[in-house]
């Protein structure tokens, strides 16, 4: 499963008039019987919760309160997750007639028109609170506290990942826990700007919404909503030939295949895919025979050269939803590394099966620990989300090769490296046009997905660590006189060379603004920020400073300094 857990607002999403009926009481007893779990997130205060919702034990955690509190309904247990404004404030508030006043054990509620009153009231006495919405509803929580925070934590405490649960809500208050949770669903009688940013709206309101939601989940596991979910998608790089193009991949249930000549790049290529999948909260286990991911900084590394990683405590770690784990073999002879992987699969395939986690389990030397001729007993062949890198895919075990979706070539001759794949899998190879080496950092990506389209290049993002290399030389370093850049004007009277960032903007404050103006409009800066320095983000705000200010030239350096200086460390 993907989805291995629910979270649902209460009121106007489970419950109609403040309760819930037998038919959607029936759909959740359906998704917790499919081994998924049930959060509630309400902002109701618990003891107002506690008397209209008999099912409340139907649920594994309820955060209530808004984000303010986490219930344990089978310990009976309640957990504050910060403290409740001051009773100064809340008599301050009856004084300017804000009535009625709800007071839990950290949220205070009242209705409109009172914002007003609330806001005044909160300036005055210098509180850090904020006032949240719920239709008329108006929520009083202290900073940072939402429906997004305690879901985070009770999440936390059930050891599940936000990437494997969907969440359910109607109003404006659901907004920060559809954005936190990997598919965010609106019911039909939400709100509008809720229906408008969930990834899909339900056809029925309540508690029928809820309904066909489960059903969704219980069908498929809401496979047919994934073309909605690119807002996910991991960037991969842009296409060679189309440098406005991003080419992504989807985050769940890809199998990739990077292949390559040895120094090619395939670690290279591989620590920036896992730092990004880090960043976006997905977990990895990177199982690595050779060593060459133990500088991986968002990693737990197991194991050395003077001991082999501990079985038991892979495990442990990646009980965790926001560690990532490398498996580092190198401390055993090449002869029990397969043996190793072996003992470690089950294990990791049990997780899985528990936890949805890890989402992503990375084999390099895969040619070695799952070779052509050892049938792999314990790699599951509807084995998804896994990543297999390999200096020779032919010499891999073909029913593994066959669960590969996308191949990923880089080095010399990529043509021949997938040909080497599709004769291995018994398909046809594809047309590579030009199958010269590959430049650093540069792949060829052939998708075996339907509808795909033929193999293309892509300039893959550079890795972090890649990037900060670079951040100085771009700066203040010594580009090379084909990538510098140079201020010639519309007449070509000038011929001005900055061979940094830092030199591009002396010189770009002493040019005339007609020369300033010319590059900028002509696309001379974003096309060098692009092309020299793969800044592409960069280049793009470029493009919004010429679309901006015209001819200011006076406000469009002053913006150009900035998101250079944003980016860059350049001397003061």
């Amino acid at each position: 499963m993907r989805y291995i857990a629910l979270a649902a607002d209460y009121d106007g999403t489970l419950a109609a008039h403040g309760a819930i009926d037998e038919q959607t009481e029936l759909a959740l007893l359906r998704l917790k019987s499919s081994g998924r779990q049930l959060i509630m997130v309400t902002g109701r205060e618990l003891d107002e919760l506690l008397q209209v919702c008999p099912q409340i034990e139907l649920f594994d955690c309820v955060v209530a309160e808004n984000g303010g509190l986490i219930y344990d309904p089978k310990l009976r247990e309640i957990s504050l997750l910060d403290e409740p404004p001051p009773r100064e404030f809340i008599d301050r508030l009856k004084e300017r007639g804000v009535l009625p006043l709800g007071v839990g054990r950290v949220i205070v509620a009242t209705w409109e028109p009172h914002q007003q009153a609330v806001i005044e009231t909160i300036h005055e006495m210098g509180l850090e609170l904020q006032v949240i919405f719920n239709k008329q509803a108006v929520m009083i929580l202290p900073s940072g506290v939402n429906k997004a925070s305690g879901l985070r934590e009770a999440l936390r405490r059930l050891g599940l990942s936000p990437r494997n649960v969907v969440s359910v809500g109607d109003a404006e208050n659901d907004h920060a826990m559809l954005r936190l949770t990997e598919c965010g669903v609106a019911v039909e009688n939400a709100i509008a700007s809720l229906m408008d940013h969930a990834d899909w709206t339900a056809d029925y309101p309540r508690g029928q919404g809820v309904c066909q939601l489960v059903d969704r989940l219980l069908d498929d596991d809401l496979a047919s909503l994934e073309p909605r979910l690119t807002r996910h998608h991991i960037p991969l790089g842009y296409d060679r030939d189309d440098e406005e193009v991003m080419v992504q991949f989807p985050p769940f249930g890809l199998n990739v295949l990077i292949a390559g000549t040895s120094g090619s790049g395939k670690s290279t290529l591989v620590t920036g895919v896992l730092e990004r999948l880090a960043e976006r909260g997905y977990q990895a286990c990177i199982v690595d025979p050779e060593g060459d991911y133990t500088t991986f900084p968002q990693a737990i590394v197991l194991g050395s050269a003077e001991s082999p990683p501990p079985l038991e405590e892979v495990g442990d770690v990646l009980e965790h939803p926001d560690e990532t784990v490398v498996v580092n073999l190198i401390g055993l002879s090449m002869p029990h590394r397969p043996e190793f992987f072996d003992a470690l699969m089950p294990r990791l395939q049990e997780l899985r099966a528990r936890t949805c986690r890890p989402q992503w389990i990375v084999i390099d030397e895969a040619h070695h620990l799952l070779p052509r001729g050892r049938h792999p007993t314990t790699l599951p062949l509807d084995l998804r989300g896994a990543l297999f890198i390999t200096v020779h895919p032919e010499s891999m075990a073909p029913e593994v090769l066959a669960t590969v979706e996308e191949v990923w070539a880089v080095g010399e001759a990529p043509g021949k490296t997938l040909a080497r794949f599709a004769e291995a899998i018994g398909q046809q190879p594809p047309a590579v046009e030009d199958d010269r080496t590959l430049a650093p950092g540069e792949c060829v990506v052939w998708s075996r997905r339907p509808g795909a389209g033929p193999p293309r290049v892509v300039r893959s993002l550079p890795a972090r660590t890649e990037r900060r290399r670079h951040s100085r030389k771009y700066a203040i370093g010594e580009l090379e006189p084909h990538l510098s850049f140079y201020y010639r004007g519309s007449d070509d009277r000038l011929n001005l060379r900055a061979q940094n960032l830092w030199m591009f903007l002396q010189i770009g404050e002493g040019v005339d603004e007609e020369t300033w103006l010319h590059h900028l409009h002509n696309g001379d800066y974003s096309s060098w920020f692009t092309t020299a320095l793969k800044d592409h983000e960069l280049a793009e705000e470029a493009r919004t400073i010429a679309d901006r200010y015209g001819s200011d030239a006076a406000g469009g350096r002053s913006a150009m300094r900035e998101a250079i200086a944003r980016r860059y460390l350049l001397p003061t």
